[in-house]
């Protein structure tokens, strides 16, 4: 029998929190404005399955350049190419600054 290929195939480690992050984030993280053209990273909380995006792009960095309803459009350089990933507040962190995560 061959191996599931669906989105999370082997995300086990990349997916997995420490024992100090486990659980839901705060809402400071949910809650946070982000404005167009600033610079984000997508780290992906695996307990939040809404507005995942895809794991190829966790730990990316992208410029916000639309908001599409609760989620945010963010323009990805992937391998010579830009593509664009959609995902919600809780899988990005802004780049510059620190955003408090559960402890």
């Amino acid at each position: 029998m061959r191996g599931s290929k669906g989105p999370r195939s082997g995300t086990r480690q990349l997916l997995s929190k420490g024992p100090k992050e486990r659980g839901l984030p705060p809402l400071s993280v949910i809650l946070y404005d982000y404005k167009i053209g600033e610079r984000v990273v997508i780290k992906i909380d695996s307990s939040v399955h809404k507005g995942m995006p895809f794991k190829r792009f966790h730990g990316k960095v992208g410029t916000i350049i639309e908001k599409r309803g609760r989620a945010y459009v963010i323009l990805v350089r992937d391998g010579g190419k830009y593509k664009k990933v959609i995902a919600r507040p809780e899988h990005i962190r802004p780049a510059d600054t620190k955003l408090p995560t559960k402890s």
